[in-house]
């Protein structure tokens, strides 16, 4: 059997073992608002192309990116009822894959034709997806989610999605120091304690003030937390070994004064309703011709999204990780490389994997802040 090392970790193609096992796994790949009756589009996940559609019902389907006939991509083609049919030559196929109309031929022979579909279903805002070989698992449900006042966002970022995974908490008063995380938080490096959970990695950190967070690390790309302004569900979707894409669920608490001002203005800027995207600024950040303390005005308002741009694309190739130099402040990173290389290794040597799941012990986790009132309108 492969030995495992971490650099495993990075690939997610379908013949990687990191792909094999990203793929025991339910993933969002769209938000729901984003597809309507009628439609189709194509996605990239995990070095994979696919056609996603929504049919006339509403009923939603995942299948192969191209019709087997001519190799033309499905997406271009358009939806009749819940089924799609390919725009150069009409090949029909129904939701399971299957061929179902040939126009053209006069002895058609659709019963032995079939292409690849996969489970999907609709759920929080977002469109799931299944990409494994083998049955569908249950997809796991977040009951404390299921709520009218729950926000949906999504960005794309130039980098591998172990980047954004491995955002640990102490770059919070460096990479961060000029947003609104510090209306509320004291401006202090945090001490961090970790620990494997039945869901992946819980980080608990502190400061002198009394600040407590809980982050969680839902494996195998799930980042969870709930605080007094917001609970918070993230997943990172590789969309190839360069690029992923997130979808983010917060429930605000934060409606009102200064705080709840700068709360509003940041979700109208992460969907593009205000200022420049942060992919624009933060690719402008690198390239050395803006700086982050300088933006303002409306490009400000998501100014968190473009400290993290810079910082994570930033880190540069996945190659670039073999060159680390890691200290005492990144043992909860060490850990959670640890899992990963345990669990692929696992994997490779056909034994069993660990059934993470989220508990309720863990959902009822909430941060908490003793701060002095005048330090918190700091």
């Amino acid at each position: 059997m492969p030995t495992i090392d971490y650099m495993d970790c990075f690939r997610t193609g379908p013949d990687t073992i990191a792909g094999k096992y990203m793929r025991r796994f339910w993933h969002p790949v769209l938000r729901a608002e984003d597809l309507k009756p009628g439609w189709a589009k194509p996605i990239r996940i995990m070095s994979e192309d696919f056609t996603l559609y929504r049919g006339e019902s509403g009923r939603l389907q995942v299948v192969d990116f191209r019709c087997p006939h001519r190799q033309s991509p499905l997406s271009v083609g358009w939806v009749e009822g819940d089924c799609i049919r390919c725009r150069f030559h009409g090949w029909k196929f129904d939701g399971s894959g299957q061929c179902v109309e040939q126009p053209a031929e006069k002895e058609a022979f659709t019963e032995k034709v079939r292409i690849r579909s996969c489970p999907t279903v609709e759920y929080l805002g977002l469109i799931f997806v299944y990409f494994g070989q083998d049955d569908a698992p249950p997809l796991p449900r977040y009951r404390d989610f299921e709520k009218e006042n729950l926000w949906v966002e999504t960005y794309v970022r130039p980098c591998n999605f172990l980047n954004n995974i491995e955002n640990d908490p102490v770059h919070i008063p460096f990479t961060h120091k000029e947003s609104e995380f510090f209306l509320r938080r004291p401006r202090e490096i945090p001490s961090v304690v970790q620990e494997e959970t039945e869901w992946g990695l819980m980080l608990t950190t502190s400061t002198t003030t009394g600040r407590v967070q809980y982050l969680h690390y839902g494996m195998p790309n799930i980042l969870g937390f709930k605080e007094s302004d917001r609970d918070h569900l993230a997943w990172r979707v590789p969309i190839d070994d360069e690029s992923h894409a997130s979808f983010q669920l917060d429930i605000q608490h934060v409606k009102d004064g200064i705080e709840g001002e700068a709360v509003k203005k940041r979700h109208a800027a992460r969907t593009g309703k205000l200022g420049r995207s942060p992919d624009e600024l933060g690719a402008a950040v690198l390239r050395g011709e803006i700086r982050i303390q300088d933006l303002e005005g409306d490009d400000r308002a998501n100014i968190v999204w473009v400290q993290d741009y810079a910082v994570q694309v930033g880190q540069g190739p996945i190659e670039l990780r073999k060159k680390e130099n890691l200290g005492r402040s990144d043992t909860a990173l060490i850990l959670q490389r640890k899992i990963w290389v345990r669990e692929l290794q696992a994997l490779a040597d056909g034994a069993p994997l660990t059934p993470w799941q989220r508990s309720e012990r863990l959902a009822q986790l909430i941060s908490y802040s003793h701060l002095p009132e005048e330090a918190a309108q700091a």
